[in-house]
């Protein structure tokens, strides 16, 4: 999906996988619409197995991840777009390969947090239906795993055990007030990925695309 101008400074989005981009896909586009108001443009890309993808989930890895994110970066620069990557959630941990001019991240986690979260779920759900789910079933060999709705690979959830959000120069970082992790500035705010449904804030998207808009161009300059 394509937003706002087409050259120049291009914010290339990384969504979270699995579940939580069906709870936070249309607020990061209400986001991404938003910098439109500033001059930039967005570019939201699918992941393989992720999305309108035609790749199956379960054979997707996390290199894949990675290296379909830093080719979208590519085709953008080739293009002539300046780039700069925006990722929310487990976003973060895919978009570190990309060649850009900057880096934004809101509420980014780790691998491993990513895999507690959908364990958890999956806890949950085996609990309303009366039955049991152990978390070192996910380990080991064999086919794969049912989380939070996703068929997802036991090598997959190996490489997101191990897997970080980029940290290197060119970041900025924004998370909840309630997050102790470190960050550049604490938004108050609901995390939209706890909800059950869908949900969008619109109020805060604008909030957290100036932030951006400000982000971006102060590195362009």
């Amino acid at each position: 999906m394509r937003f706002g101008p087409q050259g120049g400074e291009v914010v290339l989005a990384a969504l979270p996988p699995f579940e939580e981009a069906n709870r936070l896909r249309t607020f990061f586009v209400t986001l991404l619409r938003a910098l439109g108001d500033h001059g930039i443009g967005a570019a939201l890309p699918d992941m393989p197995g992720q999305g309108e993808s035609i790749w199956p989930t379960e054979r997707a890895a996390l290199d894949d991840w990675r290296s379909a994110f830093a080719a979208a970066e590519e085709k953008l620069t080739r293009a002539g777009a300046r780039v700069h990557v925006a990722a929310i959630r487990g976003g973060a941990l895919f978009d570190g390969r990309a060649n850009c001019q900057s880096r934004w991240h809101f509420a980014p986690l780790t691998g491993a947090a990513l895999v507690r979260d959908m364990v958890r779920a999956k806890q949950a759900a085996a609990r309303e239906s009366g039955k049991d789910f152990d978390p070192r079933a996910i380990a080991g060999d064999g086919p794969p795993v049912e989380l939070a709705g996703h068929c997802i690979s036991r090598a997959m959830l190996a490489e997101l055990q191990g897997a970080a959000p980029f940290a290197g120069p060119g970041l900025r970082t924004l998370r909840l007030d309630t997050d102790t992790a470190p960050a550049d500035r604490k938004i108050l705010a609901r995390p939209l990925w706890r909800r059950a449904d869908p949900q969008n804030n619109p109020a805060l998207a604008r909030e957290l695309a100036a932030d951006l808009a400000q982000w971006v161009k102060q590195c362009a300059s």
